[in-house]
């Protein structure tokens, strides 16, 4: 089921440290530089050593305050990279990126990475308001597997919101 599809509802997943490799980019939504990223990043891929599994990871780093003052123009950090096991061996033109463990709220978008923006916007204007969840200030994962195809109406990937419960409770 897709996440723009009424009445969905993540999973929650509480996740580990990872440590990734890549490389990133500053850019906004306004001028959204993804494809340039990863039309860097696929051919030097290859180039990354201990990979661990065969998933591909678009990491968003937002300022902690940029869902306060929605601004299309405001610049966050964007990485292509793949989970390593360890920092060892980064080839030269990469960085790494440490995820600090927590939980996150995990939607799954079905359709092309065209179609992304109704997820996001079911996620962020839908489900987030009637939720009991605030977006935790940690990066945001888009992780894509075999299913994924940028272009294909049956391409899957998932969409890793972290998250922390509203008011003074304990986080989950």
């Amino acid at each position: 089921m897709s996440a723009t599809e009424k009445g969905s509802e993540p999973r929650f997943e509480h996740s580990g440290e990872k440590t990734l490799v890549g490389k990133r980019k500053v850019m906004s939504l306004t001028e959204d530089k993804t494809f340039e990223l990863w039309k860097c990043f696929m051919p030097a891929s290859s180039k990354i050593e201990e990979k661990v599994g065969t998933l591909f990871y678009s990491i968003v780093v937002y300022p902690r305050d940029y869902f306060k003052n929605f601004n299309p123009h405001a610049t966050f950090e964007k990485w292509a990279a793949v989970e390593v096991a360890s920092r060892a061996s980064i080839p030269v033109e990469m960085e790494s990126i440490v995820i600090p463990e927590g939980p996150y709220a995990v939607f799954v978008h079905k359709g092309t990475a065209s179609a992304g923006a109704g997820t996001f916007q079911y996620i962020f204007g839908t489900w987030l308001p009637a939720s009991d969840f605030l977006i935790d200030n940690r990066p945001h994962l888009a992780v894509m597997g075999e299913s994924y195809g940028q272009d294909d109406p049956d391409s899957e990937e998932e969409i890793w919101i972290p998250i922390k419960l509203k008011g003074n409770r304990e986080d989950i």
